[in-house]
């Protein structure tokens, strides 16, 4: 008897190309229009001025446009993809030094006997590679470093996989300098990285706060009655297979050069945002400043040259994928806009937005950008697909670009923490030997809490 054939999610090049031909088929649909624009000094770049809209000659786009939209796409992205590239190369070369992994596992080891308070710190911790650069896949190695500590310590599987996937998770949700978000959306808004930073940092503050307090208030539960345990009847199997590989997790000293390279860590971002906010940096320059930092770890770290070359490159590698959907994702707006289509969707939204309020506004786009991470788990693709559209209308409804990246940033980084379309949170339930529904129930009470927490803070700026 044959099994059959589960449905699964298509990655997200397939779906964005998919995209790109509707919005080609919708050209030969949706009727032509466009706006007279005008710049707008305040984030240096043109915008339609509203009342404007008026129709336009149709131009229709064909199989060879569709095809041709993503190398174009790929071709104006270039100055981000290769920033993206660097930064991939340089988080490889931290890697290869080691200084990450030995942090974090000196604090594991200085937490022993206060396992409890591993929770506060590590997500912290985690947080901290979230909002910086969306640490994701690099959470991975951490899982089962933590799983036989935290199951050592009375507490069970889904405490140590909520201390990884929510610390970076939140992190995430709460970019504040983010590249992969962030500054991928900002970029395609039209505006500086660093404008909203502080309704952002507000957010990260009251979301990780919200969040260690709920996974220390579940893990209090469960030391004191292991039956309150979401994974209870899997207690006995989960203890047999990660105490039993306790002592076999490779050990990483920390030295104090790990402690300088991790300083430098930290003042390449810092140097980072006071270029961007004070001295008119841009892609070059940061891609400049990544580079040679890098450099620097790597002497600090005493990788040879090949080392050295090697890791960088492979870093690169990683974020290969990364451009190639920033690429795909711009050659929508391409399509939309050598087929005259993309003046008309911001007519209709103008219309639809002309008497919604500030506040509301910014909870609809929280809400849309929710149901688009479903089918677009990948933050950099669903910047670039969406900010082109959603960051205009921003200006009619009068209320900063910036609070649609924030409100993009925020439901993309909530939804990303259950949905099963994101292959870091498959990874880590799978590691973890958390089944999906299981997750679920854990973390209901808390997305409507962060759902809560964004939308009040968005409200908040909205008005103000």
């Amino acid at each position: 008897m044959s099994k059959r054939r589960q449905f699964k999610l298509p990655s997200a090049y397939t779906i964005l190309f998919s995209i790109i031909t509707l919005m080609a088929i919708l050209t030969w649909i949706v009727p032509a229009g466009k706006y007279q624009t005008e710049m707008n000094p305040a984030i240096g770049s043109e915008v339609a001025i509203s009342g404007t809209y008026a129709p336009t000659a149709s131009n229709g786009q064909g199989i060879l446009d569709i095809f041709t939209a993503p190398v174009v796409g790929i071709q104006q992205s270039i100055e981000l993809g290769l920033f993206i590239l660097i930064i991939g190369g340089f988080l490889m070369v931290i890697t290869a030094t080691g200084a990450i992994d030995a942090g974090i596992e000196r604090t594991v080891i200085k937490m022993k006997g206060r396992e409890i308070l591993l929770i506060p710190v590590l997500m912290l911790l985690f947080a901290a590679g979230g909002t910086v650069y969306g640490m994701s896949e690099e959470t991975i190695p951490f899982y089962m470093l933590l799983l036989p500590i935290i199951i050592a310590a009375g507490y069970d599987a889904v405490t140590a996989v909520a201390i990884v996937m929510l610390g970076a998770g939140v992190g995430t949700l709460g970019s504040t300098i983010n590249p992969f978000a962030t500054v991928i959306a900002s970029d395609a808004s039209g505006i500086s990285f660093t404008d909203g930073i502080i309704l952002r940092c507000v957010i990260l503050a009251a979301s990780i706060i919200v969040s260690i307090w709920y996974v220390m208030r579940y893990a209090s539960k469960v030391k004191k009655n292991p039956a309150a345990s979401l994974v209870a009847n899997l207690k006995k199997q989960n203890e047999e297979h990660f105490l039993g590989e306790a002592n076999t997790q490779k050990k990483h000293e920390f030295k104090g050069i790990h402690k300088i390279i991790l300083m430098v860590f930290a003042a390449t971002f810092g140097i980072m945002i006071w270029g961007v906010s004070s001295q008119g940096w841009w892609m070059t320059e940061m891609s400049v400043l990544f580079l040679i930092s890098s450099i620097i770890v790597a002497l600090l770290g005493r990788l040879s040259e090949e080392q050295f070359v090697t890791n960088f490159v492979d870093g690169c590698k990683d974020l290969l994928g990364v451009v190639l959907v920033l690429g795909i994702a711009r050659g929508i707006g391409i399509v939309m806009n050598d087929g005259m289509i993309t003046g008309t969707i911001l007519h209709m939204g103008e219309t639809a937005l002309s008497d919604m309020p500030p506040v509301l506004f910014v909870n609809v786009m929280y809400w849309i950008h929710a149901g688009l991470s479903i089918l677009i788990p990948s933050t950099s693709g669903l910047a670039v697909f969406s900010m082109p559209i959603m960051a205009p209308l921003a200006d009619f409804a009068g209320v900063g670009r910036e609070l649609v990246v924030t409100a993009y940033q925020s439901a993309a980084g909530m939804v990303n923490l259950v949905t099963p379309t994101y292959g870091v949170v498959v990874a880590g339930l799978a590691i973890g030997r958390v089944p999906l529904d299981r997750w679920f129930r854990f973390m209901l009470p808390l997305l409507l809490m962060l759902a809560v927490i964004s939308m009040v803070s968005l409200s908040i700026a909205a008005i103000l």
